[in-house]
């Protein structure tokens, strides 16, 4: 038996990406799945591919009727909701601070944000109704540190996690948990997506960052689409049953901190810049 055995599931921006992967491994484990898509052709091949466990549904998440009915959608369905993942998302817009338009920062805020906002609002009611619940929404680790010219969707991922919490305050009390996935540097179509590229550049490009992300997190492979996947199961399953308003983090130790060899060059530039030789190599500590 799946650890979401007979569960119902609304998974949005399920059609690629990380939905893509959260999908597969939430019907794997026993759930019916909802995939919830702006993206027609692959959300309903990826729903026939599932069989009588997945179905599709066209959503934008930035409107509220569109939102409404994927709920409604599940209920008619399947006859109850367990959970929802709030995915969907987008790279933003970026840029320096006064070069961004309004327009770019609206939209972006309406996907990254707003969409998580109408998940939760309209998965509240049907998981009140059954006394029980799961919310799971989908963050950044660009919402807990300051990423280079990337405003807007770092302030929208940092909204995601505030969010999540005070949501979580007000829903425990129905026995509904609404719980944050941060993840780091996850190579999807989002990258080449956000640049406007066709597929195959997207394709190359997935390989390119591939190649670069493995180097630049502590732990030294490329974060992939089923590690959040994973967490989400956690999440959504009964191990994770004492745990509410949590942003949890899925990065490769990104945002714990510089990798030790990059400390430890940093370390021997201010060793060199004190005047010290190899032997007499000291502790940096901090001046009391």
């Amino acid at each position: 038996m799946g650890k979401l055995e007979d569960r119902v599931a609304v998974i949005t921006g399920g059609a690629s990406g990380i939905g893509e992967a959260i999908v597969r491994l939430f019907v794997k484990e026993g759930a019916r799945v909802v995939v919830a898509d702006i993206q027609d052709e692959p959300g309903q091949k990826l729903a026939r591919s599932l069989g009588k466990k997945a179905s599709f549904i066209h959503t934008d998440v930035t409107l509220e009727d569109n939102v409404k009915g994927m709920i409604d959608h599940a209920v008619d369905s399947y006859g109850r909701l367990d959970c929802v993942v709030n995915n969907a998302g987008m790279g933003g817009v970026e840029g320096e601070i006064e070069s961004i338009p309004v327009t770019g920062f609206d939209k972006t805020m309406a996907i990254l944000l707003r969409g998580v906002f109408l998940g939760m609002k309209h998965a509240a009611p049907v998981m009140k109704r059954q006394g029980k619940g799961n919310i799971i929404n989908m963050a950044s680790i660009a919402g807990l540190r300051g990423i280079s010219q990337n405003h807007p969707y770092s302030a929208a991922k940092a909204a995601v996690i505030q969010l999540t919490r005070t949501v979580a305050m007000e829903l425990a009390q129905y026995q509904i948990r609404v719980n944050c996935i941060c993840p780091g540097m996850i190579v999807t179509s989002i990258f080449g997506m956000t640049k406007g590229m066709s597929s195959p550049d997207i394709a190359r490009t997935k390989e390119n960052l591939n190649r670069l992300f493995e180097k630049m997190q502590p732990i030294q492979r490329t974060g992939l689409p089923e590690d959040i996947a994973n967490a989400a199961l956690w999440l959504a399953g009964d191990d994770s049953s004492f745990v509410t308003g949590h942003a949890l983090v899925v990065d490769g130790g990104t945002s714990a901190g510089q990798m030790w060899s990059s400390q430890m060059k940093y370390k021997a530039k201010i060793e060199s810049a004190l005047g010290l030789e190899p032997s007499e190599q000291v502790p940096i500590t901090k001046k009391e």
